[in-house]
C-alpha cells in the first residue's frame, strides 16, 4: 500500500470519526429538544463540512505529481476556504436559523477536539 493512500484512508477515518461524534451529539440534543438537536447538528456540520473542503484541496496532490510550488498555495487556500466557511456557517447558524448556542458550540468544539486527538489514538493503536 503507498504511503499516499494510507494518508487517504487516515483523513477518511478521522473524518468519519467527526461526522460520527457531530450526529451523536445531536442526536442527543434532540432528545431534549428538537431544536437543540438542530442546533448541535449546525454546529458539527460547522466545523466538519470546511474540514471536508480542506481534504479535497489536500488530496489534489498525490506523490508523484510535479508540485512546483503548489503545495503551499493551495494549503494556504484550503486553509481560507476552511475558516471562511466556519464562520459563515455558524453566522448562517445563529442568524438565519436562529439556532441555540449552547449545543451549536459543544458540537462544533466537539468536532474540533476529535480533529485533534483522533490522530495521536489512530496511531498508537498498535
Amino acid at each position: 500500500m503507498s504511503v499516499s493512500l494510507y494518508r487517504v484512508k487516515f483523513a477518511r477515518t478521522v473524518l468519519l470519526l467527526q461526522l460520527v461524534t457531530f450526529v451523536i451529539i445531536g442526536a442527543l440534543f434532540a432528545l431534549k429538544d428538537l431544536t437543540w438537536g438542530l442546533s448541535a447538528l449546525f454546529g458539527g456540520l460547522a466545523a466538519w463540512l470546511p474540514n471536508v473542503v480542506f481534504m479535497i484541496f489536500a488530496w489534489r496532490h498525490r506523490a508523484g505529481d510535479p508540485v512546483k510550488g503548489r503545495v503551499a498555495w493551495s494549503f494556504a487556500l484550503g486553509e481560507v476556504l476552511k475558516v471562511l466557511s466556519t464562520i459563515v456557517l455558524l453566522v448562517v447558524a445563529l442568524a438565519v436559523f436562529g439556532a441555540v448556542f449552547m449545543p451549536l458550540g459543544l458540537a462544533w468544539l466537539s468536532v474540533v477536539i476529535v480533529q485533534i486527538v483522533a490522530p495521536a489514538v489512530i496511531n498508537n493503536k498498535g
